[in-house]
């Protein structure tokens, strides 16, 4: 697939998710991995993207690459990999949440080098990165220096999307977090990212303090009671939960960030020039921002899997509500 010249490049793994599928033990094989996940979401929600990513020849990797081909995503930076696909193995809580095993030693998504990324940014309004691919090394390091050669050029965003199984200490992901912090415009967590990595603090407060050390925009969702976000202008921002049943909440929190940068897309906000512009932003277009991204996550929790909503079916929901 030839390059539309993409507005926005997401970086980071795109693995497969072995979910349960009905009883006896039985499971099915889903793309997923958080960057592929937004990737996805913004290709439905209809932002041209462009995929960073590091896809094997392997079964496994085939498929991957036809899921993000399938829904629109541009593949023309994609490296081709020697090394095996990642694999995640996902058990369901009694509430839809998620628990996650992985089999990831030595797989394809981690060993990125310089001269792999070294064209990425052509054409690129926007970066994301996040989770795993920004933490594990050797190639967290060149993703990470990959984020603030794009701040010259492009708006960052950048979501921890703790996985405390992989990841480390918190003590270590949080250097990660303060790194990106000092390069990102947008940073989106959860109020589990923050209660693993800031224990006993608020996710009001862990915003706020983020918040001053750079990012024009912070934004923490807090599952069904909804989200909040700290700006430079419109100070601190709250959005209720949308109601819905449950199914799961996988990939609830990539369609809330894929929801949230293809606002700022429609915008008009992306791009190092607009970067003051979205610190600026007032309260009642924060809210809306919000809104839409919580709509987007809550339609996800309705169905199984990571399969975020199309621009249609987000648009229906939001004219409902």
């Amino acid at each position: 697939m030839e390059s539309p010249g993409a507005v926005v490049a997401v970086a980071g793994e795109v693995l497969t998710d072995m979910v349960p599928a009905g009883g006896d033990g039985l499971f099915r094989a889903a793309p997923g991995g958080s960057p592929g996940n937004v990737a996805v979401g913004l290709a439905r929600l209809g932002i041209p993207v462009r995929m960073l990513a590091r896809l094997s020849g392997d079964v496994l990797g085939r498929r991957l690459r036809a899921h993000l081909a399938d829904n629109g995503v541009d593949l023309s930076h994609v490296v081709d990999a020697t090394e095996a696909s990642s694999l995640a193995i996902v058990a369901l809580g009694a509430d839809g949440s998620p628990d996650y095993d992985f089999r990831v030693d030595g797989t394809a998504d981690w060993q990125w080098t310089e001269g792999e990324l070294a064209t990425a940014l052509s054409d690129v309004q926007a970066l994301h990165l996040g989770s795993l691919a920004v933490t594990t090394p050797p190639g967290g390091a060149v993703l990470r220096d990959l984020a603030a050669r794009a701040k010259a050029s492009a708006t960052v965003t950048f979501d921890p999307n703790v996985r405390p199984l992989l990841m480390g200490s918190p003590e270590q992901v949080m250097a990660v977090v303060d790194e990106m912090l000092g390069v990102a415009d947008v940073v989106k967590a959860s109020i589990e990212d923050v209660e693993w990595l800031a224990p006993g603090r608020s996710t009001a407060d862990v915003a706020a303090g983020w918040a001053e050390a750079g990012p024009a925009l912070v934004v923490m969702t807090r599952g069904g009671e909804g989200a909040l976000a700290v700006g430079r202008s419109c100070g601190t921002v709250e959005c209720t939960g949308t109601p819905v049943d449950v199914v799961d909440t996988v990939g609830a929190g990539d369609s809330f960030m894929s929801a949230l940068i293809a606002g700022l897309h429609q915008r008009d906000l992306l791009g190092a020039g607009r970067r003051d512009a979205i610190g600026a932003l007032a309260t009642d277009d924060v809210r809306e921002l919000l809104r839409e991204a919580v709509t987007a996550s809550a339609i996800t929790c309705s169905r199984l899997g990571a399969d975020p909503p199309t621009a249609p079916e987000l648009r229906a929901a939001l004219n409902n509500d």
